[in-house]
């Protein structure tokens, strides 16, 4: 597991979005980048905008390493299709990335916590990585053991995200499925993500 060095709202100011459309995101309050030169804000360059690009989407899926965003983006070229659609698909796969989604846990950073402390279950069996690669029709739950943790509870009755539609989700049993890989138009992110972009940065 990587070692989040930075606190995670100021991941938000230094690239001036809320990345996890949190009401607690100090962006809210003051849309400049942290410290002294934090309001100094000049016209990116190209490449500064594919560098922002994909600081963005690894800040997204907790700030995940370089050498591993690196490897989503290798795989997404090897696959058909669109790499840009490819990548935040595979990003979607995480198991991390799933048990936020599930709305079991409030952040993605929660959700690698949670998922490497052994409180989840993949088809019946307990995982403990957080990149672990959940396939189509996988079924995600919480561990019965872990079901009361305040933090669970609190993540499922917030009204702050929606579940999308490519889970299915039985919030009583804290049971889900994944049904498909989803396309970049059908993830909620809070804000816009452009993988076309981070493509670009790769390709250089």
């Amino acid at each position: 597991m990587s070692k989040r060095i930075e606190a995670k709202y100021k991941i938000d100011r230094r690239l001036g979005v809320n990345l996890w459309g949190r009401a607690k995101s100090p962006i809210n309050k003051r849309e400049y980048g942290p410290g002294q030169h934090g309001q100094r804000r000049r016209k990116p360059s190209d490449f500064g905008t594919q560098l922002m690009a994909k600081q963005k989407l690894k800040g997204y899926y907790a700030n995940i390493s370089e050498k591993q965003f690196h490897k989503y983006y290798v795989e997404a070229v090897r696959r058909k299709g669109d790499t840009g659609e490819n990548l935040v698909g595979l990003l979607e796969h995480r198991l991390d990335a799933v048990v936020y989604r599930m709305k079991f846990v409030p952040t993605p950073f929660a959700a690698r916590q949670f998922v490497n402390h052994g409180h989840i279950l993949v088809n019946g069996k307990r995982v403990t990585i957080s990149s672990y690669m959940v396939k189509e029709g996988d079924v995600v739950e919480v561990r019965e053991k872990s079901r009361q943790i305040p933090m669970v509870i609190e993540a499922g009755e917030s009204g702050e995200r929606d579940i999308p539609d490519y889970l299915e989700v039985d919030h009583k049993a804290l049971r889900g499925t994944f049904l498909r890989t989803p396309k970049l138009a059908d993830i909620p992110y809070p804000v816009q993500m452009e993988p076309n972009l981070v493509v670009e940065f790769y390709s250089r």
